[in-house]
This record gives C-alpha cells, sequence and structure tokens, in this order.
C-alpha cells in the first residue's frame, strides 16, 4: 500500500456536494479533447482546481474564474468593488496569490484600477489562460487524479 495520499480518495470523501456522482465518463473524456473543453465543462474547473492545489498553483484558476464572475457584474459599484478585490489579492507586486503575467499587463489594470471596466482583467485572463494550457493542463492529464478518475468511470461504466 503506497503512503502517498490518495488525493481521489480524499477528494471523495471530502466531496459533500456529491460532484464525482453527478459526473460522467463522457464529461470527464471531454477534458482531455482540449483545455477548453476541460473549462466549459460544468465539473472540468473544480477537478483542474483540486489538480492545482496539489502543485500549489490554484491562484491562477482561482483569478480566471473571478474574472469570469467579474465580467458579468452589470452595477457600476459593485464592480469597481470586486475589482479592487481581484487587484489586492491577485495583481499588486507582493498580493497574497500573486499571478504570473508581464509588466505591460499589470501596469494597464493598475492604470485602470480606479475605474474599472468590464474587460480591465482581459489581457491578465488570457496570459493566465495560456499558463494553465501551457503548463499545467498537460501535467493534469497525465496525473493520478485525472487518470484514476477516468480509470473509476470506465470500470463503472464496464459492470
Amino acid at each position: 500500500m503506497s503512503s502517498n495520499i490518495c488525493w481521489l480518495c480524499k477528494l471523495f470523501r471530502e466531496d459533500e456536494n456529491g460532484i464525482s456522482s453527478k459526473m460522467s465518463l463522457e464529461e470527464v473524456l471531454q477534458w482531455s479533447q482540449s483545455f477548453e473543453k476541460l473549462m466549459t465543462t460544468k465539473y472540468g474547473p473544480v477537478m483542474y482546481k483540486t489538480y492545482l492545489k496539489t502543485e500549489y498553483s490554484d491562484e491562477n484558476i482561482e483569478f480566471w474564474l473571478a474574472c469570469e464572475t467579474y465580467k458579468k457584474i452589470a452595477s457600476r459599484r459593485k464592480r469597481i468593488s470586486v475589482a479592487r478585490k481581484i487587484f489586492k489579492n491577485y495583481i499588486q507586486p507582493l498580493a497574497p496569490k500573486e499571478i504570473n503575467i508581464d509588466s505591460p499587463a499589470r501596469e494597464a489594470i493598475i492604470r485602470n484600477i480606479q475605474e474599472p471596466t468590464q474587460s480591465c482583467f482581459d489581457e491578465a485572463q488570457r496570459i493566465v489562460y495560456m499558463h494553465m494550457e501551457r503548463d499545467s493542463y498537460p501535467r493534469f492529464l497525465g496525473s493520478e487524479i485525472y487518470q484514476k478518475l477516468k480509470h473509476r468511470f470506465q470500470s463503472h461504466s464496464n459492470d
């Protein structure tokens, strides 16, 4: 018996919402087709975030998801408040969950943060998306979490 923590077992034990029981083999297999597929399925982002936590790089997906929510905010007052929170958590130098973006993208946000538009994080979000797609997504597909999940559904569908 391996002494490594079985992330999948731990995940299923902690899965109060029963996410794993709501997933399907079809969805799990879609995740390997493309990063975009992973990010647009119902449970893909949740499982991907779980994996990123094991790599200590979940700030990327948290930032990306925060931006997705931010873009849907209609109220100007709420948008300013949420933009500042995103800025404080992910963008400002030495932010607690600082993301890896280039200086021009960071400086553009710093310039626009007083009057944030719905698209003020778009460039940073695009950069983070590319980092995830290029770096951690291929590792996710080869990870124990993904492989065991896929195997679990494949063996259940053969019952």
